[in-house]
């Protein structure tokens, strides 16, 4: 079984991280863009429930 399949590469990281938003300057810390990407793409193609 293949657990990585659902990450982005770095290749694929360094063509969407210019797209996101630049984080705020106030208010909490902003979660990790590519950890929250790779999460999604985890739910889309593994087809896990979202809670």
């Amino acid at each position: 079984m293949q657990e990585q399949g659902h990450k982005l590469t770095d290749e694929q990281w360094e063509r969407i991280r210019p797209l996101l938003p630049p984080p705020a300057q106030t208010g909490r810390p902003r979660a990790d863009d590519r950890k929250v990407l790779n999460g999604i793409l985890y739910v889309l193609r593994t087809g896990c429930a979202w809670e």
